[in-house]
């Protein structure tokens, strides 16, 4: 699979320019109501989203994650790590922002994310991608506070 192009810029609240109205929307209608989680795992937004996590485009990695989020079943595995992904970008971007005490608290909603995950059935990956690195990541978060 190709990678999704990156947008024109990070969007930085206060600091850089906001994106067009509907800048995201391609991405976003690719994750439907009725998908299942494989499907949607496969999807451009669910892609999109994880490219931009890794490239630190935190704030479009939200825009375009919540609406897989949105098309899982409640109480879904899945539907928990997505909570965990949006969250785990608001972190990041919170952390660019140099705002130390939101990072640590959404640390720990990530913990609580993964750990419901799991709860839910969740095993060592959820849609392809494994949570050890992320649950280490939001620990030390919740740490530096």
């Amino acid at each position: 699979m190709s990678e999704p192009p990156l947008p024109s810029h990070a969007y930085l609240p206060g600091q850089t320019p906001r994106h067009p109205e509907g800048a995201f929307d391609q991405l976003r209608e690719s994750a439907r109501a009725g998908m299942s989680a494989e499907a949607l795992a496969f999807s451009a937004a669910f892609r999109a989203g994880i490219f931009y996590l890794e490239k630190g485009y935190f704030w479009e990695a939200h825009e375009v994650l919540e609406p897989v989020w949105m098309a899982l079943p409640h109480g879904a595995s899945e539907r928990h790590f997505l909570q965990a992904l949006i969250q785990l970008a608001n972190a990041r971007l919170k952390a660019r922002m140099g705002r130390p005490r939101a990072v640590a608290r959404l640390g720990a909603m990530v913990l609580r994310h993964l750990a419901d995950c799991r709860d839910a059935g969740g095993g060592a990956a959820v849609m392809g991608v494994a949570l050890a690195p992320i649950e280490a990541e939001a620990e030390a978060m919740e740490s530096d506070d």
